[in-house]
């Protein structure tokens, strides 16, 4: 009977995934439900050898893919790939997987939350209300139709964030790599210097790569619009906490509004407890609907493969499931 690891999890309980991988005929090891360290991983892929790894947060090594006697595949409880060992698994013939388009409401929906909180001044007036503070007189809040809005990462999130924030008449501009794909709304694709010196509002929806890892460092704010709001939804580290900070402190930067962050799930205690920072513990993805389609999603893909059939979403070595 072939054994699925899941090393961790960000719900109560595994009973979701527990009932397709059983139902199959196949057998799902839980590990703990927070992430485990690296070797964690690793001495749990070594004592039950499993065929197949389902992975939320926790970090799967090169290690810990080379321990399995018979690995097939490694499915992400997700979207990102960045606590995979992409290339290991391909150098061994393991399948990567992802559930890619899972919570694209949610992400986008949760964008668009961070920008009025921050542009209305929810947030921060909540805080000062709650201490005993009312006065309205001091506040410096926006007309959201005023706004510039630059996407840093205009793939299904950041498009379908785009179609949301269309409906409150901003300007949107986005920077790719490539091409801007087809959207439903009006895009303005522009260089990356351009969307840092025009954007009263940046939102990062780009995935974590070697090209984007610290795209915002102390050069990039130093280019960025004088009293612009920096949101993030993606991966802490396209953000250079440092650099943010000095923004932040210099007065750069009016604000940030961040889901992720690196250091997460402790992050620094100096950003956090600014006034001007709005932080959310990387709940982005999360609504009761989301997870159910996600578990349910990653398990489906594990018992394709295990059956031999190819996955849905194969995030490595295209036309080796085929």
């Amino acid at each position: 009977m072939a054994v699925v690891l899941l090393t961790d999890r960000a719900w109560p309980d595994d009973r979701i995934e527990r009932e397709i991988i059983e139902t199959a005929g196949f057998r799902l090891v839980g590990g703990p439900p927070t992430p485990g360290s690296a070797g964690e991983i690793e001495a749990l892929a070594r004592t039950h050898s499993p065929e197949a790894i389902m992975t939320c947060w926790a970090p799967v090594s090169a290690a810990a893919i080379a321990a399995p006697r018979a690995l097939k595949i490694v499915a992400r409880m997700g979207v990102g790939l960045d606590n995979i060992d992409v290339a290991a698994a391909s150098a061994r013939g393991a399948l990567v997987t992802n559930v890619p388009d899972y919570c694209v409401e949610e992400v986008s929906d949760h964008a668009v939350g961070l920008l009025l909180a921050w542009a209305r001044g929810v947030t921060a007036f909540d805080r000062v209300v709650k201490a005993g503070i009312w006065d309205p007189a001091s506040a410096r809040l926006h007309r959201v139709r005023n706004l510039t809005v630059g996407i840093f990462g205009l793939g299904r999130i950041g498009a379908c964030t785009a179609r949301k924030l269309a409906a409150f008449d901003v300007r949107l501009l986005a920077h790719n790599r490539g091409p801007l794909p087809p959207t439903a709304v009006a895009v303005e694709a522009v260089a990356f210097d351009r969307l840092l010196a025009d954007s009263d509002v940046i939102i990062i929806h780009a995935p974590l790569t070697d090209e984007t890892r610290r795209r915002f460092d102390a050069a990039a704010f130093a280019r960025m619009k004088p009293g612009a709001c920096l949101i993030n939804l993606s991966r802490g580290p396209i953000v250079d906490n440092a650099a943010l900070s000095g923004a932040l402190e210099s007065g750069r930067l009016a604000g940030a509004a961040l889901d992720v962050i690196e250091g997460e799930p402790s992050p620094p205690p100096d950003i956090v407890a600014r006034p001007d920072v709005i932080m959310t513990p990387h709940i982005g993805f999360s609504s009761s609907a989301s997870l159910a389609e996600l578990r349910q999603r990653a398990a489906e893909e594990v018992v394709r493969v295990l059956r031999g059939e190819p996955p849905l979403h194969l995030c490595n070595m295209s036309g080796m499931a085929a």
